[in-house]
């Protein structure tokens, strides 16, 4: 059973800085894709940014030049450096991943707070 463990979250200014990690575990298989998604009170979860075993990315247009995700596939481990932070970045995250060729699979981390204060 894929296990994906979070950390990095926390406070942060407006303008400041965070990175988090999320380390994925429990499986012999490679990940198609890795990523991060967030929800904020009151709204749906949404997609931040997404990382392909190729090294494509994926970002939401409202982090696009503030956020950069990379992973590091020996280590099965995705980072998501957000810089610029906004008080609308403000929400959990939740790190995924995801394999769509046989075993398939799509896990989810249990979420870490950011908080950015204006």
């Amino acid at each position: 059973q894929v296990q994906l463990v979070e950390s990095g979250g926390g406070l942060a200014q407006a303008g400041g800085s965070l990175r988090l990690s999320c380390a994925a575990s429990g499986s012999r298989y490679s990940f198609d894709s890795m990523g991060w998604y967030r929800q904020a009170p009151g709204k749906q979860r949404e997609l931040v940014a997404t990382i392909t075993s190729d090294g494509s990315t994926n970002y939401a247009d409202s982090v696009k030049g503030r956020f950069t995700i990379s992973r590091d596939n020996a280590k099965n481990t995705v980072y998501l450096q957000m810089n610029s932070l906004k008080p609308e970045d403000t929400a959990v995250y939740y790190c995924n991943a995801k394999r769509w060729t046989p075993p398939f699979f799509n896990s989810w981390g249990q979420g870490t707070q950011v908080t950015v204060s204006s």
